[in-house]
């Protein structure tokens, strides 16, 4: 069976926006080195249109820093499904699920392949509750933003779910990724 690793960049203060913190070389190689056992991304239609075209561009025009760019070209060469009802266009090596994203993302997790990273707040909730979800990956940011959409709203979980946490990595611009896997 597959792993399904959750990935999110976070402020201080719980707010989900990739576009918030100020990425170094350091933390776009540790990205990068995440996406190595990645065979597929499993999004949102919000964060999909977010990555892309934006990624899909410093990939074709090398526009990024070297490690920006080895991000770019491993994250455009992954296949992803984006679970949207009103998107109609994605690139070739994407495909549209417009209904129950638990059901796919059980089918999915059960063919063979390595691990499919989740990139999406608003299905998160029933995504955990389903039991699908085997790690998450949070990187906080030194930023308090505010505004923005928390990782999880109140109430948005049946239980709580206890994890474990299996390591700590402190990044010299401020940034703390943390890698927590759930319990069993």
């Amino acid at each position: 069976m597959r792993k399904v690793s959750f990935c999110m960049n976070i402020s201080l203060d719980g707010y989900c926006d990739h576009t918030l913190g100020e990425p170094s070389e350091e933390l776009m190689e540790y990205f990068v080195g995440m996406m190595d056992d990645v065979d597929l991304l499993f999004y949102g239609r919000i964060m999909y249109e977010l990555m892309f075209p934006y990624w899909a561009d410093v990939a074709k025009n090398r526009s990024g820093s070297v490690a920006e760019v080895r991000f770019a070209e491993r994250l455009v060469s992954i296949d992803k499904v984006v679970v949207s009802r009103s998107l109609e266009n994605v690139d070739g090596n994407t495909t549209i699920i417009q209904k129950d994203p638990v059901a796919e993302l059980r089918k999915l997790k059960q063919r063979p392949g390595k691990t499919i990273s989740v990139d999406t707040v608003s299905i998160l909730p029933e995504l955990v509750a389903a039991g699908l979800v085997d790690e998450f990956h949070l990187v906080v940011h030194p930023v308090m933003a505010g505004r923005g959409r928390h990782l999880l709203s109140a109430g948005s979980l049946p239980e709580t779910f206890k994890l474990e946490l299996v390591e700590t990595k402190i990044f010299k611009n401020g940034c703390v990724a943390l890698y927590y896997r759930k319990r069993e």
